[in-house]
């Protein structure tokens, strides 16, 4: 599959999803998950800019989606643009953002070429998107490029379809739906023309490598300084997340730009 077809392919994919999708992300808020959520990425901009007010802080939702992370951040009072390949994704996080769609903006965008100039973001943030992207280093050289020297960027991920390719996450991921079927609990990787996912999968670059360590060295490589949680899922995955995807655990990637002297802070 050629890139302009993967492209396409994503966004045919995503916007078929969007109704889907945006149901979770309303149960995630709906939930003790949101205030987790909350704290954490709260936690993580606040320790970055402890003295700039909230309304000063600009950030970017990489990859909105229904807008899980683009309410929040705007519960939180930073100005927050949202950005998502698909329509329909925006068009269902604009609804499940109600009163607060109004202090955000939403844009159609392509996360690996975005339309902003340099330095206008204090953080840029991600969930479960670079894995899906066809130039993941693309997408890190072009978030650092719009975010302000000292900027944060907190990237939340996972090894997600490795077992497409590797025996060992093959293993993992049949023990996986046996424990979710023996739970009771909704098998997340079940339905929604997941087989279509699949297909897409196996054209993307991330599903074949191990991460996040090449993601670390991505970053190091562009000159930012890096840090990651790779038990975050531990305290924000809800009980059935933990059984759904034990053995794709959610990591959480810290990435700070360097300062104009070059020296990182």
């Amino acid at each position: 599959m050629i890139h302009s077809e993967l492209f396409e392919a994503n966004r045919s994919y995503w916007t078929g999803r969007a109704p889907g999708y945006s149901e979770v992300n309303r149960t995630e808020l709906n939930t003790k998950q949101h205030q987790k959520w909350r704290w954490e990425i709260y936690r993580s901009i606040r320790n970055r800019f402890p003295d700039t007010p909230a309304g000063e802080i600009r950030v970017l939702d990489a990859g909105c989606g229904p807008g899980f992370f683009s309410i929040i951040l705007a519960e939180l009072g930073f100005s927050v643009t949202a950005i998502d390949l698909s329509p329909a994704m925006i068009r269902e996080a604009r609804k499940n953002a109600g009163r607060l769609a109004g202090t955000i903006t939403f844009r159609e965008m392509n996360a690996e070429k975005l339309d902003f100039p340099d330095a206008v973001f204090h953080a840029v943030v991600s969930r479960n998107l670079t894995w899906n992207l066809p130039h993941p280093e693309k997408a890190y050289q072009e978030w650092m490029r719009v975010l302000v020297p000292g900027g944060l960027l907190l990237n939340l991920d996972a090894n997600w379809y490795r077992f497409l390719f590797d025996e060992e996450a093959a293993r993992g991921y049949e023990e996986d739906r046996k424990q979710t079927a023996l739970s009771g609990i909704k098998d997340e990787n079940i339905g929604e023309n997941f087989d279509v996912m699949e297909q897409i999968a196996r054209q993307v670059p991330l599903s074949k490598i191990q991460r996040p360590q090449w993601d670390r060295q991505i970053l190091t490589g562009i000159g930012m300084k890096t840090t990651c949680d790779p038990e975050i899922w531990k305290s924000l995955w809800s009980a059935e997340e933990k059984i759904n995807f034990s053995s794709t655990p959610l990591f959480m990637l810290q990435a700070v730009k360097s300062i104009d002297n070059g020296n990182s802070v």
